[in-house]
């Protein structure tokens, strides 16, 4: 299945400080081309709204378009790579609003 920049997608998706992993939804933040010419994507984790907020998170605007059942946070601060055929599925998309948040989010903190 091919996915589209800003789907959110559930994914076992890693522990920056352990070798360990945990299944939480994420958002596609890789151009298309890099999950055809090599079958992965760029994902930045999102998390509850309930954990403390970091400079960077972008707070979801619109759960039901994002199939999240909780409030949540992006935290663009946490990005990975994982193969495409370990996406367990995709839940939703981010609505335009936070799209525009998120990508303002992540320029601030690339150097290109």
């Amino acid at each position: 299945m091919a996915y589209a920049p800003f789907d959110v997608v559930l994914v076992p998706f890693p522990y920056s400080d352990k070798l360990a992993e945990k299944r939480r939804p994420a958002v596609v933040v890789s151009a298309p081309e890099l999950e055809r010419r090599h079958g992965l994507l760029w994902l930045a984790m999102i998390t509850s709204a309930s954990n403390p907020a970091w400079t960077e998170d972008v707070m979801i605007s619109d759960l039901k378009a994002a199939g999240l059942p909780h409030p949540s946070r992006i935290r663009p601060a946490k990005i990975a790579t994982a193969d495409a055929a370990r996406i367990v599925r995709r839940t939703g998309r981010l609505p335009p609003k936070d799209v525009a948040a998120l990508k303002t989010r992540l320029k601030a903190l690339l150097p290109v």
